[in-house]
């Protein structure tokens, strides 16, 4: 077992050693065939996530994120015939728009030099085939020089979610090292995916299939959404040693009405509020200490933080070294979340976003 180290957390304690072959790179061939380790004991135990209903009670209020994953990744050429590749982060609504149309997108580029302001751009098809333009305008102001803002060109009255459907590709995290495919369209969304905006999974709940749903409403277990449209900062490798020193990337959320009811009936009755996912508990929180309903959030969830909402967590096993292994640890225990890594690979689980599941419950403070 890892000992605690002191109050001050680095970027090292977070750190364990993970065999690359363990790194799942298709999903299982059922989404509820995964395997889930049950973290809420005081031991370990191995279970398969269709017994997932079986760990919860009537009662207990399950909390998804709708957000659907769009296809962000599109590759292109310069007018000199330089090629590149983008990911759209986000689609800017009109306000936030240089001109106020629904047409602004901000973008990772990959690029040898990047275009001049006004440049011409042919972003070429995906897995459909065709293409179309867009103009380079500036850099994103609030992305510290990291991303960069464009105009898409496409048809009269197509929006950028429709150019993404018909040209993009599937953003597949970068730990994956295949092209995406049909199957990726199909199994890299969850069931219940509804609102277009993600360019990552709220991968915890990829596991989730009609079977689970079904036994989850025969147990009596209650279900609510929130919507977090996940953006690629989730991958990014911290670069600082202090966790004091590092800024989170932003997120837009939204929670609808009928959640916040649904969280304060569950509270009434007694339940526990159950989130699916580390997305679902940073708009928890978010919304606890802001008390805003829709916004961005960049909030950053390390020991010692103290939970307003969340009590157990359903989540997939994370990277070294990364922001999300701090939010497990901030809420299980950093003790007992590293010994659940050390039994995970030991037991030879699956990791990331096409991995196995654990259960996770809050620790007293």
């Amino acid at each position: 077992m890892h000992p605690a180290p002191p109050r001050d957390f680095t970027v090292a304690d977070f750190d364990f050693s993970l065999p690359d072959e363990l790194i799942a790179q298709h999903p299982a061939a059922e989404r509820s065939a995964s395997r889930l380790l049950d973290g809420t004991g005081d031991a370990p135990a191995d279970r398969i996530f269709r017994e997932l209903p079986d760990q919860l009670r009537a009662g207990d209020l399950l909390v998804f994120n709708d957000t659907q994953v769009v296809k962000a990744r599109l590759f292109g050429e310069k007018a000199s015939g330089g090629k590149f590749e983008i990911l759209i982060e986000r689609v800017l609504l009109p306000h936030e728009a240089s001109d106020g149309s629904e047409n602004e997108v901000v973008v990772h580029f990959r690029v040898s030099k990047k275009p001049q302001p006004g440049g011409l751009l042919h972003l070429v098809g995906g897995l459909h085939g065709g293409g179309f333009d867009a103009t380079f305008i500036d850099r994103w102001p609030d992305a510290q020089g990291q991303l960069f803002r464009l105009r898409l060109q496409g048809p009269a009255g197509e929006t950028p979610y429709e150019l993404m459907e018909r040209h993009g590709h599937v953003p597949l995290p970068p730990y994956i090292t295949h092209a995406d495919d049909a199957d990726d369209e199909r199994r890299y969304q969850t069931v219940f995916a509804r609102v277009p905006g993600a360019v990552a999974a709220p991968t915890a709940a990829l596991h989730f299939d009609e079977g689970v749903l079904s036994a989850l409403d025969a147990r009596g277990v209650q279900r609510a959404s929130v919507t977090l449209h996940v953006g690629a900062g989730t991958f990014a490798p911290m670069k600082t040693e202090q966790i004091s020193e590092h800024v989170m990337h932003h997120e837009r959320y939204a929670i609808p009405p009928e959640t916040v009811q649904a969280i304060a009936d569950c509270r009434a009755r007694g339940g526990r509020i159950v989130a699916v996912g580390t997305t679902t508990v940073r708009t928890l929180e978010s919304w606890a200490r802001s008390g805003d309903t829709q916004g961005d959030t960049n909030i950053f969830i390390t020991p010692g933080f103290d939970f307003q909402v969340v009590d157990l967590l359903v989540t997939n096993f994370h990277l070294p070294k990364s922001t999300l292994m701090m939010l497990v640890s901030a809420l299980a225990g950093y003790e007992h979340v590293m010994a659940l890594y050390a039994h995970a690979v030991a037991q030879r689980y699956r990791f990331f976003s096409y991995g196995d599941a654990m259960l996770l419950q809050r620790s007293p403070p």
